[in-house]
């Protein structure tokens, strides 16, 4: 029979990578946005539509996401709009991502329940940050 003398310590919990979903129909723009994101150790999904991103909502249950405000169809206005009836996506931050920065621009992405608005291009550093302090959050 083995006795143990000596309690292991615990092992470190690791956070949860935040999941974050980035919604653009300039897939090139998209896809290196999603490839920054898991380098900075994001669980980052890219989707290149309004209908697919309630999709991807309902399917990735993302804490984030980064949506682009002019797409063809279905634009991200109405995206996030439909995003913030829902119950069950009040706690998901909405990021506007976009080519347009005009106060106009920014009161009207609030009035469509975005918790924030960022302007094209975004910095590196801006999302490692965005990653960094979710991934404290979830520590």
């Amino acid at each position: 029979m083995i006795v143990w003398t000596h309690a292991f310590p615990p092992r470190a919990m690791t956070p949860k990578p935040p999941r974050i979903l980035v919604v653009d129909d300039g897939h090139d723009a998209a896809d290196s946005l999603c490839m920054v994101l898991r380098m900075f150790g994001a669980d980052a999904d890219v989707v290149y539509d309004g209908e697919a991103a309630l999709l991807a909502m309902e399917a990735k249950r993302p804490d984030i996401v980064l949506l682009d405000l002019s797409m063809p169809g279905m634009d991200g206005y109405e995206v996030a709009q439909r995003l913030r009836v829902n119950p069950e996506y009040d706690l998901v931050r909405l990021i506007a991502l976009t080519g347009w920065g005009t106060d106009e621009d920014r009161i009207r992405s609030e009035a469509a329940g975005f918790s924030e608005h960022w302007v094209k291009p975004v910095a590196a550093t801006t999302l490692k940050q965005l990653v960094s302090a979710e991934l404290e959050r979830n520590a």
